[in-house]
């Protein structure tokens, strides 16, 4: 099985779909490679590069197109088990980018430039959930209210 690295097309066309002017979370849960599979003829092709050094030039080269479009890390996190849920599932890495809203988040992956820069975490990535949040209002003290 393959994990999922890149939205699917209806996934993507779903996203675009949801409203596009008010703030966004985007929990993201990264499981990385242990080598970064760069394909033939990128320029780190070879090298031995771990998923995490692959990952972590994503965030290096995207910082700045990150950071233009409005975009902030808010929460991140080594996640160390599984309290509920598969219990073979894992991830390595989790966090959540906050955005001013959808249209910045679309700004983002859509920039030539990150086009180039997201090879990085298509090479270190094995599987990967990306999922969007809009804030709600706060009813009670308790979870969920």
């Amino acid at each position: 099985m393959t994990g999922s690295i890149d939205p699917l097309r209806q996934q993507f066309d779903a996203f675009k779909a949801l409203p596009r002017d008010t703030p966004i979370q985007m929990l993201n849960l990264v499981r990385l490679n242990k080598l970064a599979a760069y394909p033939e003829g990128h320029p780190d092709h070879g090298k031995g590069l771990s998923g995490l050094d692959a990952y972590r030039a994503y965030g290096r080269t995207t910082a700045h197109i990150f950071k233009r479009v409005g975009g902030r890390q808010i929460w991140v996190g080594k996640p160390e088990g599984v309290v509920t849920g598969p219990a073979d599932e894992r991830w390595d890495l989790a966090f959540i980018a906050e955005y001013p809203n959808a249209g910045a988040f679309l700004a983002m992956v859509t920039d030539p430039e990150y086009r180039e820069f997201v090879k990085h975490r298509q090479a270190a990535v094995e599987d990967s959930r990306l999922i969007r949040f809009g804030a709600v209002e706060a009813v009670g003290e308790g979870f969920g209210e």
